[in-house]
């Protein structure tokens, strides 16, 4: 039975310190090189999708079931057949999509930049009120905090339950803030912590009533199909369906792409709206382009078939992501269970792990691992403008790095987290006597 640090006496922790240094120096002499910091496909994930290369070649039909030429100009919204497959990944109607190019970043970014300069459904743009506030689920994704953060708008903390967002704060601010104007949500297998929205959180996420008539709120469901376990799956009721019955149907904007299915850099991006939202878009998108990339639409049609297709092949992922998931979970429990230094979470899906560790201990523990050749994310990454109220939370991304060095980056994150911890309660123990 493990005896939790802070009941150990300042001799204990002394030598703890003394042995945690020494085998520290030991790991850093390792001269190691890993990468942690990003949620990037590796190598052999990104290999199951090699054979999407081959499916169109110079001889290969490129007229979609419509009859489109996808070399040619044209097509807004998506040929039918890629509108469907994005559809049912979705969950979602074809008619209630469209389909953009790789990045659902990018997409997002558009419906916040289009929303500042031109408005939301014929309200006042954001750029002519004196204040914008947007609502951010903490620990959260760094990249949606910072493209609101790069518009000038007030980043609002909400913190995350098991089950979603605090939905009392997030009833109470939206209800009375007219300024907050949307919320950023990664609902399934959420960024960082793996959580997935409860169906009382989806629902009272559909049943709100905004002081801003142009409020949304930002479904960002990246992480759809991307469990780590046949049968063990979250389940999500769909954000869309649900704010139809409760007479919301505009309220939201739903976010999805191919990046983690097929290649990130060569996928499909969609959004899916109410047919009210989808014409407020199409508006400034037919300004904007004359239609994106249809022979990628269709070569992921032709590689995919339907969603059954799409199903299997992130079976195929899960394979190779859940053994690198189990392993980091076992060495942290094995390694850190019981000491009373550090939680985790053991998510069924999605690309992350979130770590807590004792307040005001996070910097260093990354700065430790920077130390010893692993690069985590930044300390303080999940929360806006990097700046985290307790200093505690760390993403830890196991997808990138072989499974061998994921071991040896784990036990280093590992012997970290004790080394700053016993500095911390001896640092502690010095004030007490001082004081």
């Amino acid at each position: 039975m493990k005896k939790p640090y802070a009941e150990l006496t300042r001799e204990e922790l002394l030598g703890l310190q003394k042995h945690l240094k020494t085998e520290y120096r030991r790991m850093q002499a390792m001269d190691l090189k890993l990468d942690m910091s990003r949620g990037k496909p590796c190598t052999e994930q990104l290999d199951l999708s090699m054979g999407m290369l081959d499916v169109l070649n110079s001889e290969t039909e490129l007229r979609s079931e419509d009859g489109t030429d996808c070399r040619n100009y044209g097509v807004l919204t998506g040929i039918p057949e890629a509108l469907d497959l994005m559809a049912d990944m979705m969950e979602v109607q074809p008619d209630h999509i469209i389909l953009y190019g790789n990045s659902s970043l990018n997409v997002m970014y558009d419906t916040i930049s289009r929303s500042y300069t031109h408005g939301v459904m014929g309200n006042t743009p954001w750029c002519k009120l004196d204040k914008v506030k947007f609502l951010c689920v903490v620990p959260g994704y760094d990249r949606h905090f910072a493209i609101t953060e790069y518009f000038g708008i007030e980043n609002v903390p909400v913190p995350m339950l098991p089950t979603g967002p605090d939905m009392d704060i997030v009833e109470k601010l939206v209800s009375e803030d007219p300024a907050i104007k949307g919320i950023w949500c990664v609902p399934k297998y959420s960024n960082p912590t793996g959580n997935s929205y409860s169906d009382e959180t989806v629902r009272r996420f559909a049943r709100l009533k905004p002081a801003a008539p142009d409020f949304r709120i930002y479904w960002d469901n990246a992480y759809t199909i991307h469990h780590l376990y046949d049968i063990d799956h979250d389940h999500l009721i769909e954000i869309l369906l649900e704010c139809k019955r409760a007479g919301n149907p505009d309220l939201v904007y739903k976010f999805a792409s191919t990046s983690k299915i097929s290649f990130p850099g060569s996928g499909i991006a969609a959004l899916a709206a109410s047919l009210n939202n989808l014409e407020d878009i199409k508006r400034q998108l037919k300004i904007q382009t004359i239609g994106h990339d249809k022979v990628n639409q269709l070569r992921h049609v032709r590689f995919f078939g339907d969603i059954h297709g799409m199903t299997e092949h992130m079976k195929k992922q899960a394979d190779i992501l859940r053994p690198k998931f189990e392993a980091v979970e076992g060495i942290l429990e094995e390694e850190l269970g019981g000491l009373g230094i550090g939680t985790w979470t053991c998510p069924k899906g999605g690309y992350f792990i979130s770590f807590d560790s004792l307040d005001g201990c996070a910097k260093k523990i990354v700065s430790r691992c920077a130390k010893a050749g692993v690069v985590m994310t930044s300390a303080g990454a999940t929360w806006p403008g990097g700046k985290d109220p307790h200093d505690s939370n760390i993403r830890i991304a196991p997808s990138f790095p072989p499974l061998a060095d994921l071991k040896t980056a784990a036990k280093l994150f590992a012997l970290c987290v004790k080394y700053v911890s016993v500095e911390k309660l001896l640092a502690g123990m010095e004030e007490g006597a001082e004081a």
